[in-house]
């Protein structure tokens, strides 16, 4: 029978030179802040345990101080190892000034490799990763200097490159669900995402640690519906009760987050007509009737809510990889959670589903593209971000759109009566001679055979065998003026170059689901398989 613990003496379990392994999902998601609070408290108390590594599939934190940024402390950290910083800037510091040893590995291989842990298996053997900074013939992931050990291999199977992601003793966990009864059955009925919980706690196990699970809530022995527990007793070591516990870091609770409910269409957010909303307007427009499609976080989550607004939301199956099937996934800093889906699966199921080529069309973010058509979202300027889900989603859909701003910073947009006008254009250039980091191969893309494309507010490019061609400028700008100058190269001209629908530049409608009637629905899996059309390794 588990313990019921406070979360100072859960934190007084971990010790020097632990592995800490941590369920949840970026802002909050399932995160176990009160339990990464408590070991953040002891350290900065009794500068106990010390040089433990972090282990956690998801980047978690709400971009200050929770979360991961609980346990940015110099000494208290030897290593991280995660799928992105993005939500702990503190973190990314801490690896920048090289206090720490970083590694970026891509979400969903971490995921999967939840489970191959727990079956005591080798490790993960898969394609995520080749040709990307996560390749050994590149960067290995890593994102500090010196290296101690690689944590992924090339590995030749077959006759066909592979990368091998090495398993992790864990020595402590923490995770997070609704409802725990006295036998330490553990619900998660509240909650926004599943994520790996229970492959974590089974991993544990194998290792011979502890599983500590932070919830809301206890209800007596045999209560529970046993078909809602997540995390059986039998796993489960130390429970500690968090009343306050927060669905994510910006919402209390949200019963269309916990799939209670679906919200009317005509609640969701409406965009205002700015350079995201044109982004995620000509976006929106690649949908097809039927699709399965994935929704990264930043511009492209504007797309869900172009479908909502143009009536289209119900035509298409959108996702996420955190496991949400269907409906509108969340935007800013609660992208990971979902509204008005129709299924939520656990995380490493989901990436199976994309790893499979399950994805007729992916929607990322990017903030460098060079002319290869190679993209970096990982490391940029002084910010070191990861991969999260990237890599696993951008390598295996049929379809990618990249979406982002032409250019970065500060700039002056206007937009109205079916045309832009620029006053002030952004410092930084995004489309530069070589990335710095490679987290999406263009080559690579171009040789399995996948539809690229690449869009801004101004323009549209598409890859090619040769690299990026410019197919659309928008209606109101000088290509040379206000595109090609602002470029590190030169990409390749369409000759029958178009200009971007006026229509996306304007108030009031696109007539989104209109269009994709007309267009028709996508084929059927069984006809592209069949065709050859899937993403080939």
């Amino acid at each position: 029978m588990a313990r019921v613990v406070t979360a100072a003496q859960a934190a007084a379990l971990v010790q020097s030179g632990d592995t800490v392994l941590i369920g949840g999902s970026g802002g909050g998601h399932a995160v176990p802040d009160r339990l990464m609070q408590a070991l953040g408290d002891r350290f900065r108390e009794t500068q106990e345990p010390a040089g433990i590594t972090a282990l956690h599939p998801v980047g978690l934190g709400d971009g200050k101080d929770k979360g991961a940024g609980h346990l940015a402390q110099e000494g208290l950290l030897a290593r991280v190892v995660s799928g992105t910083y993005v939500n702990s800037p503190g973190i990314s510091d801490l690896v920048r000034a090289g206090k720490i040893e970083g590694w970026t590995l891509p979400q969903g291989a971490l995921s999967q490799l939840m489970r191959e842990m727990a079956a005591g298996r080798s490790g993960l053997l898969t394609r995520t990763g080749l040709h990307t900074f996560i390749d050994p013939r590149l960067e290995s992931g890593r994102q500090s200097e010196p290296k101690t050990e690689e944590l992924v291999e090339l590995v030749e199977f077959r006759g066909e490159d592979y990368l091998f992601y090495k398993p992790y003793h864990v020595d402590i966990c923490f995770l997070r669900g609704t409802t725990a009864d006295e036998n330490g059955n553990i619900t998660m009925e509240q909650e926004a995402v599943f994520g790996e919980m229970l492959s974590e706690a089974q991993a544990t196990r194998r290792c011979g640690g502890i599983v500590i699970v932070q919830v809301r809530r206890m209800a007596q022995a045999n209560t529970l519906p046993p078909k809602q527990v997540k995390i059986p007793g039998i796993l489960v070591d130390y429970i500690v009760v968090e009343p306050d516990q927060l669905q994510t870091y910006l919402t209390p609770y949200s019963p269309a987050y916990a799939g209670e409910l679906r919200i009317p269409t005509g609640d969701m957010r409406r965009l205002p007509l700015d350079a995201r909303k044109v982004i995620a307007r000509r976006a929106a427009l690649e949908l097809a009737t039927g699709a399965v499609g994935n929704l990264g976080s930043g511009i492209s989550t504007g797309i869900a809510d172009i479908a909502a607004e143009e009536g289209a939301l119900d035509l298409v199956c959108l996702t996420n990889e955190q496991g949400l099937v269907g409906g509108a996934p969340a935007s800013g800093g609660d992208a990971g959670a979902a509204t008005n889906y129709s299924a939520m699966v656990d995380q490493p199921y989901q990436f199976d589903f994309y790893d499979g080529g399950g994805l007729d069309m992916a929607f990322l973010s990017f903030a460098e593209i060079d002319a290869q058509g190679n993209v970096n979202v990982s490391r940029f300027g002084t910010r070191i971000i990861g991969p999260g889900g990237f890599i696993n989603i951008s390598q295996n859909a049929r379809t990618v759109v990249y979406s982002g701003t032409f250019t970065a910073g500060s700039s002056r947009l206007h937009f109205g009566n079916g045309s832009l006008h620029i006053e002030q254009d952004g410092p930084h250039r995004k489309f530069v001679q070589s990335v710095r980091q490679v987290t999406y191969s263009g080559p690579y893309g171009a040789q399995c055979g996948q539809r690229v494309l690449y869009i801004t507010e101004r323009a549209v490019f598409e890859l090619g065998a040769d690299g990026l061609i410019l197919i659309e400028v928008a209606p109101g700008i000088d290509l040379d003026r206000d595109v090609l100058a602002h470029m590190d190269f030169k990409p390749i001209v369409s000759s029958s170059l178009k200009t971007m629908d006026p229509a996306l530049f304007s108030d009031g409608l696109i007539g989104l689901a209109q269009r994709m009637a007309e267009r028709g629905p996508i084929a059927p899996r069984s006809t592209r398989i069949a065709a050859g059309q899937g993403v080939q390794p």
